[in-house]
């Protein structure tokens, strides 16, 4: 089964509506660009707190989903701990796909 909630990962990124690593992520959620932060579910203790911390303060919705390696992967990058999806419609999709998918 493919998984929606990558596939629309890879479309951002593609269509350049993302910044993936931790320091282009943190950069996109402080000036307030970040629409959503995606964090993989392997990433360091330290990393999850820091997202969730700015991303709380900063009022962006924020996940754990998928491994560093698959977020990597649909990024087009090497492993990723974190992906900002920074265009509105993008992020809308992949919450509803996110709420779907836990809601099952």
């Amino acid at each position: 089964m493919q998984d929606k909630i990558l596939s629309m990962v890879g479309m951002a990124t593609k269509a350049g509506k993302t910044q993936s690593g931790e320091f282009l992520a943190e950069a996109a959620v402080k000036e307030r660009k970040a629409k959503l932060v995606i964090v993989a579910t392997d990433a360091s203790d330290n990393t999850k707190k820091l997202f969730h911390d700015k991303c709380s303060f900063y009022h962006v919705p924020i996940f754990e989903y998928a491994t560093k390696d698959e977020l990597g992967k649909w990024a087009g990058k090497a492993s990723r701990a974190t992906i900002a999806i920074i265009d509105s419609g993008f992020a809308g999709r992949i919450k509803e796909l996110f709420c779907e998918q836990t809601s099952n």
